[in-house]
């Protein structure tokens, strides 16, 4: 089980036909296989002339592109760890992450050299046409094949704690998650899959490994645009996506969408967030033919360890009530849904998330206290404590119920408020501040800060939303900054002293 065999196995079968396209602003890039493999052991030569290793982590500042791609595949190659970084990060997010892994290297994409040079005192930097550029004066080098347990990438997450935490995850990690995906729903080797979900993410990682084991065709766009989405569709023939659904709402709305001529794509798998039915009725008007499936999963377990099938999305499953459910287990996974004991509860009645399989992480990176507290609560080791609460019928079918750790997923990006919080509460004028998602048509949920002042707080009152975010985009994201603030005089607290945030939710929807 290692990455790199499906290259090998492709480069047998068809070595001259397209492996990756990039698609940006007008202009095309494509390789073929056979071109595509010589760049990877050209670029891993690069990167090992650079002081790269076995083991060593590398990590990668670009967004979807023919080069992140060539960068990852270049380290699995050479035996390196990959550290995909959220393009969106503020600079002290992205210092605390390359510091974190002790990457010995950041390649960046010439779109993000302010933020390379500006970590320059944390990390060695090159730019990725630099890296290219090495190595084409370079001979390739032989693939060390490395792979099973052996790490193959870190991951970082929001942190519920107010820092980040690297997911660690093996070649076998993520070989067996495609595999047993595929199992379930053949992903076929003449399949043309857009890849703009971001690479940093789990599922799109995941959606290109899954495509490298089989020998299909990738092409990359750098951001989502749905004029260009719908236009790459069109003309490169594309077969299958992963979107969210506000991207999903946002191509159906689009001034130029014409279901004709999209008639090639036949598979959109969606998740991060509910699909509201009426835009899914919408989506199987334009795409009668398609397969539509949900998918849930972490980045702990490497992707997708529950589908809910396509057909759990016609008419007659959707009356069953099954198009709330994110599935049933998927193959390799075992699903177990627990009390606070660590207890089976009863079928229908909700509890915590907690999954076993191979496709589960090792851990995080230099955490062993958290790995050990999501990995080692259960009755039996390997299972993960995933902090999602959810129900599961008599079927076998699983229903999420609430996220217990507080997560706001807008616009399909996952929003931790202890991150968010701490950040407030770092403005001199900020007591108290609580965090929590409100539900918002468009992005299915929007980040929402409710404070409370410091006694005499050098503030105007009227500004106290205007400035707070301002703050906040000093140092986070902007999908994670505050859309709206709110001021209390106190919050309202359990008897343990704990925020009730579902009081301050109530408040706000009413």
């Amino acid at each position: 089980m290692y990455l790199t065999q499906g290259l090998h196995r492709a480069l047998q079968r068809h070595p001259h036909k397209v492996a990756l396209q990039h698609l940006a602003d007008g202009h095309e890039r494509h390789w073929t296989f056979a071109e595509f493999a010589e760049q990877v052991g050209r670029q891993a030569a690069a990167l090992q002339a650079r002081g790269v290793g076995a083991g060593d982590r590398v990590a990668l500042l670009a967004p979807n592109n023919d080069k992140l791609i060539t960068q990852l595949v270049a380290c699995w190659w050479l035996g390196a760890v990959a550290c995909p970084l959220n393009t969106r990060w503020s600079l002290p997010e992205l210092r605390f992450a390359v510091a974190d892994c002790e990457a010995r290297l950041l390649v960046a994409d010439e779109s993000f050299e302010a933020n390379a040079a500006a970590l320059a005192d944390v990390v060695p930097a090159a730019h990725a046409d630099a890296i290219a550029a090495e190595g084409a004066r370079l001979a390739p080098i032989d693939d060390t094949r490395t792979g099973g347990d052996a790490l193959a990438a870190i991951l970082y997450t929001g942190g519920t704690t107010g820092r980040s935490k690297g997911v660690m995850l093996s070649h076998a990690n993520f070989w067996t998650a495609s595999m047993t995906r595929g199992a379930e729903l053949n992903n076929a080797p003449d399949s043309v899959s857009l890849l703009v979900a971001p690479l940093f993410h789990v599922a799109g990682l995941g959606r290109l490994i899954g495509q490298s084991i089989v020998g299909g065709t990738c092409v990359t766009m750098p951001q989502f645009r749905a004029d260009a989405v719908l236009a790459a569709i069109e003309r490169h023939g594309i077969t299958d996506t992963i979107v969210v659904p506000t991207m999903l709402q946002a191509l159906l709305d689009a001034p130029g969408f014409d279901a004709a001529k999209l008639q090639s794509l036949n598979r959109i798998a969606f998740g991060a967030a509910p699909m509201p039915p009426d835009l899914l009725d919408r989506a199987l008007a334009a795409w009668a033919h398609a397969e539509f499936f949900q998918a849930y999963g972490l980045t702990e377990t490497a992707g997708a360890v529950c589908i809910n099938l396509p057909a759990n999305h016609r008419a007659e499953a959707r009356a069953r009530g099954l198009l709330r459910s994110v599935g049933r287990a998927g193959l390799g996974a075992e699903i177990r849904v627990i009390d606070e004991q660590g207890r089976n509860v009863p079928r229908g009645q909700v509890g915590e998330i907690i999954v076993r399989g191979p496709m589960v992480t090792r851990g995080y990176w230099k955490l062993p206290e958290a790995s050990a507290q999501a990995l080692q609560k259960a009755p039996n080791d390997g299972w993960f404590h995933t902090g999602d609460g959810g129900r599961m019928d008599d079927e076998g079918y699983l229903f999420i119920a609430d996220r217990l750790k507080d997560m706001v997923i807008t616009g399909g990006e996952n929003v931790y408020p202890a991150e968010v919080e701490a950040a407030l509460r770092s403005h001199p004028a900020v007591s108290e501040a609580a965090v929590i998602g409100l539900p918002d048509a468009r992005w299915g949920e929007t980040v929402h800060a409710v404070v409370v002042l410091q006694p005499g707080a050098d503030i105007d009152p009227a500004a106290v939303a205007e400035v707070l975010q301002a703050w906040c985009r000093q140092q986070l994201a902007g999908y994670k900054c505050p859309r709206s603030v709110s001021v209390r005089d106190a919050m309202p607290l359990s008897a343990a002293g704990k925020v009730l945030k579902t009081t301050l939710r109530s408040e706000h929807m009413a």
